[in-house]
């Protein structure tokens, strides 16, 4: 069999074996936890992503390497020549490198730099780790930065999309359709795909523009603002995306089953739409299994991961849903009985 080998155990780790095992595909994964829940799914190497006789252990033998999140040790990454390259691994875990390729790139963003650059109010970030809502705050007053930290103008914007696209080895590349995202207190909480009167075309544009600079391999996300008719870029994840766990059940292929094609050399499968999806992540909790799959055309997936606050531990995917059917997922999914909306309010910004 085809071994494939992955730094990282989560749940992106545990969805990559999933999709490619009925390829004929193993797996290994390096993570330091001995609870990663990629473990059910493959071989586990336990071990801190930089320790060099685990990286070592983790690429014997593998076609591939490849990783789950862009935290990955840049060193250890290239270290084992991880797919998609260090270069995007750079940008991708620093906001400030990754605001800057996008202006040279000509992509438009946010202002960013110091609390001069950006005017108040504004969002201040850590440059790294940052991830669902943690590591930035708002501040409405002029104030000192932290060593590490970054400002960003809080933008009004209309709504949060997000493009997510795969590039083969031979440059070929393929887009699923942008999704809507609401995101509460940091942290996802619906996708639905096809966003409505999407900008497709210059989304696609935007994301073209960074896998062609990058030179990449594999599946990327653009997370998007749009303001006022205007798309900016507010980041882009170098790897599978949450945004994008609806192609499992509403896609021809999924984000996942063609990452693998993409880092392996294989043909792209198409990214058409099978019908409008809908994602909800389950969140905090252990939902009622019954009552979300009595939903008509419900697709749960959990990822074996321990019950925590704030804690991603699976989605539900509903395929070509009415809203009730939306609104009744959204309140079994959610550890607040059901207070996340399923529609984003316009000309929002990010609480303080």
């Amino acid at each position: 069999m085809t071994l494939v080998a992955c730094i990282g155990g989560g749940q992106l780790g545990r969805m990559l074996g999933l999709a490619g095992l009925p390829l004929g595909l193993s797996f290994r994964f390096l993570d330091p936890s001995p609870d990663a829940c990629a473990r059910e799914v493959g071989e586990l190497v336990v071990a801190p992503y930089d320790d060099r006789d685990a990286l070592d252990r983790l690429a014997v033998g593998a076609a591939v390497v490849t990783y789950e999140f862009e935290n990955v040790p840049v060193e250890a990454a290239a270290g084992v020549k991880a797919i998609p390259g260090p270069r995007a691994l750079e940008h991708g875990q620093d906001r400030l490198s990754e605001k800057e390729l996008f202006r040279s790139l000509g992509i438009p963003t946010a202002r960013f730099g110091g609390l001069e650059e950006t005017g108040l109010p504004a969002l201040v970030k850590t440059r790294r780790l940052g991830y669902d809502g943690k590591g930035q705050r708002r501040v409405d007053r002029d104030e000192p930065l932290e060593d590490g930290e970054l400002a960003e103008e809080l933008v009004a914007f209309d709504r949060e999309l997000s493009i997510v696209g795969v590039r083969a080895r031979d440059g070929e590349t393929r887009f699923w359709p942008v999704g809507e995202n609401v995101h509460r207190e940091g942290i996802l909480r619906v996708t639905r795909a096809p966003a409505r009167d999407a900008p497709q075309v210059e989304a696609e544009r935007i994301c073209t523009r960074l896998l062609d600079a990058l030179g990449y391999v594999g599946v990327i996300a653009v997370e998007l603002f749009e303001a006022g008719g205007r798309l900016l870029a507010n980041e882009f994840a170098p790897r599978v995306h949450n945004t994008a766990h609806w192609t499992i059940d509403g896609a021809e292929t999924s984000q996942f089953e063609n990452h693998l094609r993409a880092i392996l050399g294989l043909p792209l499968g198409s990214t058409a739409l099978r019908a409008p999806s809908v994602m909800v992540n389950v969140i905090g909790g252990i939902p009622p299994v019954e009552e979300l799959l009595e939903l008509p055309r419900a697709h749960l997936h959990l990822y074996g991961k321990a019950p925590r606050p704030g804690r991603k531990i699976g989605h539900v995917t509903l395929v070509d849903p009415d809203e009730e059917t939306v609104a009744r997922a959204v309140a079994l999914a959610s550890e607040e009985g059901g207070e996340a909306r399923t529609t984003p309010p316009h000309s929002r910004v990010p609480p303080s």
